[in-house]
């Protein structure tokens, strides 16, 4: 990505004083997407960390992204990574691990953990304190536990304010391993993975995790349990990857209980915000910005969408989002998309078949699809997306044909619209290959085989042709494959993108060569009792209860809901 100066349209209006903050007097924390810059400031998350350590006196807080292993400087002030003691590394996506030590190597800091703390009496500019969160890495931080000093397991709100107060007052006159020390003694939600040691059996296969005396033995993430005023936009910038759009959460995490989705069980319990937090975040908006994203439509009531849709019609404002839940377009929601003028929109069956959605616990049928299509049509979006994904569980060619049949379902209903309305629709038919993710029921199984995959996107391929005004988007099955070797990875495997960097040969013949077998992560079985390297993290969530809705996904069984007043399944509302 080509350099950029600072930019004062980044601000939502510089009145709050985020912008040009002086460096005397404060201590400079580096906060760092190892992505594109386009899509690191549309991470509301990341926003609202930014937000955060600049609203705490005593420190000054800039961004840094990935830039083709160019010297990373900030973006406010154009400094090196190097002057900055405290880096704290925003993660979203596991692809992103190799490019954060890629930052590392260009900005000078040495991403070995073990090495900067020996080289070091203290945490201080070019030997500094490194700090990981975000969703991917508390979903599983292993990978990255060689290079990082110090986790913070969950969401930011509730620790990251104590624990700079924490660091302002110790980090230049405490060794690291004082200092670290400390930290978990004092905070819940901190794991530093110096303080673990993973042993390993015959193949390879974990058998144990031990903890330092003074380390509890798992570390229990930290969650919000309440918000006032709704997470919303703090920056803005026609250069994001979602351009002047004001985007506002609803609440977090999810009821559903998709067995592919981490966010769906990492997030838990979830938590819907009131109306009116959620009309105050809105209320932050620039009177300019008239564009405004909803996170967690999915989960809003219909009453208080309701109220949310009358709030942004009489502002004359326009919605905008990524995709919806087919069984949650309600009249209300479907007057503000014809006010808001969308021409394209997003529904996630996900699975191809009526079974492969029982599977799953998508919880949504092919009457649910096409009605949704059809409101969606009649509210003048003429361009829909659909999201499946090949390789689940269970799947065989007859699910894919389903998958076609649908499709050609859902066409044929934007196209009777089409001819009432005189604007013919079209379809864009999203494919990508499934990724058993950590924390998930789908954890114990493997990643389907690669000519399976190959040979499924050739069938989906030979059935679109024929389908006017139907498009077809695959993701390479090789790219999925290496994201499921990183998603079930361990240190092992992070040392491995170490020598990645260092040998200049691709992900396979690097993991070969340290002796790793790629498809021994991405593609074994697991089983009931095996321990996993990311059980060091505690979410509350009882992994019987993971292995047992796994069982209920191969005899095709639905599971409830959650109901956050009375559910007890999973163990994390009582735990």
């Amino acid at each position: 990505m080509r350099q950029r100066q600072p930019a004062s349209g980044d601000f939502l209006a510089s009145e709050k004083g985020t912008q040009r903050k002086k460096w005397k007097g404060r201590l400079p924390v580096a906060l760092i997407f190892p992505n594109r810059y386009a899509l690191g400031n549309s991470n509301l998350g990341f926003q609202l960390v930014y937000a955060l350590v600049n609203s705490l006196p005593g420190f000054v807080c800039e961004r840094f992204f990935y830039q083709d292993n160019q010297p990373p400087v900030s973006l406010e002030s154009g400094r090196p990574l190097r002057d900055f003691p405290i880096l704290l590394c925003s993660l979203s996506f596991e692809q992103d691990f190799l490019n954060l030590l890629a930052l590392f190597f260009a900005g000078g800091i040495e991403p070995l953990a073990e090495k900067r703390s020996a080289d070091t009496s203290r945490f201080r500019p070019g030997q500094p304190l490194i700090i990981g969160g975000g969703v991917a890495s508390f979903i599983n931080p292993e990978p990255l536990a060689p290079f990082v000093d110090l986790f913070v397991v969950g969401e930011a709100e509730p620790i990251l304010p104590q624990l700079m107060d924490h660091l302002a007052d110790r980090l230049n006159v405490e060794e690291p391993e004082a200092l670290l020390r400390g930290i978990v003694r004092e905070f819940t939600g901190c794991y530093v993975p110096r303080f673990y040691t993973m042993h390993y059996g015959e193949g390879g296969v974990l058998t144990r995790i031990e903890a330092d005396p003074e380390a509890p033995a798992r570390v229990r993430r930290v969650v919000l349990d309440k918000s006032p005023v709704a997470g919303h936009s703090q920056l803005l910038s026609p250069e994001a990857e979602f351009s002047n759009l004001f985007l506002t959460e609803l609440g977090r995490g999810c009821s559903r209980g998709c067995r592919f989705c981490a966010a769906g069980f990492v997030y838990r319990p979830p938590r819907l915000w009131s109306a009116e937090s959620i009309l105050a975040g809105l209320a932050e908006r620039p009177e300019d910005i008239k564009r405004v994203g909803l996170l967690g439509m999915e989960m809003a009531r219909s009453e208080d969408l309701a109220r949310i849709a009358e709030y942004l019609l009489g502002e004359g404002c326009v919605l905008s989002f990524s995709s919806l839940r087919a069984d949650a377009i309600s009249d209300e929601l479907c007057g503000l998309l014809a006010q808001s003028r969308l021409k394209s929109a997003a529904i996630a069956p996900d699975g191809g078949s009526e079974r492969l959605r029982r599977v799953i616990n998508k919880g949504i049928s092919e009457q649910d699809v096409l009605c949704a299509a059809e409101a969606l049509a009649r509210a003048g979006i003429h361009h829909l997306k659909l999201y499946f994904m090949i390789g689940l569980p269970t799947e065989t060619e007859d699910d894919l044909a389903e998958l076609l049949l649908l499709t050609d379902k859902v066409r044929k209903t934007l196209l009777a619209v089409g001819r009432e309305t005189g604007r013919m629709g079209n379809i864009t038919l999203s494919v990508n290959s499934f990724v058993p993710k950590a924390w998930t029921p789908f954890q114990f199984h493997g990643f389907a085989p690669l000519t399976t995959l190959k040979n499924s996107i050739k069938f989906l391929r030979k059935g679109v042709v024929g389908m006017a005004n139907t498009r077809l988007v695959v993701d390479q099955p090789t790219n999925a494959f290496y994201q499921a070797v990183l998603a079930r990875g361990d240190r092992k495997v992070g040392l491995a993108l170490y020598a990645m960097l260092q040998g200049g040969q691709n992900w396979r013949q690097t993991l070969q060569g340290c002796g790793i077998d790629p498809e021994e992560y991405a593609m074994r079985q697991r089983g009931q009792d095996e321990i996993f390297p990311w059980e060091i993290i505690d979410h509350g969530i009882d992994r019987q209860y993971l292995w047992a809705e796994y069982q209920k996904a191969l005899k095709e069984k639905f599971t409830l809901a959650c109901d956050t007043a009375q559910c007890k399944r999973c163990g994390v509302c009582h735990g």
